[in-house]
């Protein structure tokens, strides 16, 4: 199939399965004199796998350890359970995150009860004069969907291995 059908069978853009084959995720698809990609079934099913885990927020890079422990069959699943255990605690880390900054959202909201002018706004007062304390989690630069700063390496299979 080429790459048009195999996005709409996948609900996924054309653009994102290029990506993914150029990262090394998907792999290379074969060629025709023409020049276009022509995917089969296992680069559906391999897609799909990548899809269902992006859906739980997984990184690339843990999708990747993912795909090559599905490559290795016979391995133990110790790796792959400590691997989801460590995006389960990532999660968790996260919505702690997040029900922080909902509590300071929400104090700051009750800075500016009822409406009036701009130039009283205790919202835009707090904001400018910094008294609501900056966490280093919400700064812009690490506003970053699936990034998982430190945690535990996985050993990963050696290619080639059963």
């Amino acid at each position: 199939m080429k790459i048009g059908q195999l996005a709409q069978k996948t609900g996924t853009a054309v653009e994102t399965i290029r990506y993914y084959e150029r990262e090394g995720l998907l792999p290379r698809a074969a060629r025709t004199e023409g020049n276009y990609r022509i995917y089969d079934a296992g680069h559906l099913e391999i897609l799909m796998f990548i899809r269902r885990c992006r859906s739980l927020d997984m990184s690339l890079d843990e999708i990747r350890v993912l795909l090559r422990f599905k490559e290795s069959p016979s391995k133990s699943c110790e790796n792959v359970n400590a691997l989801l255990d460590n995006h389960i605690r990532h999660v968790s880390d996260r919505i702690w995150d997040l029900q922080q900054l909902e509590r300071q959202l929400q104090t700051l909201r009750g800075y500016c009860q009822e409406g009036g002018q701009t130039a009283e706004c205790g919202i835009l007062n707090e904001l400018s004069h910094g008294i609501t304390k900056l966490s280093p989690s919400h700064a812009p630069e690490s506003h970053i969907s699936s990034t998982h700063a430190g945690g535990r390496r996985f050993t990963e299979p050696e290619h080639g291995e059963d």
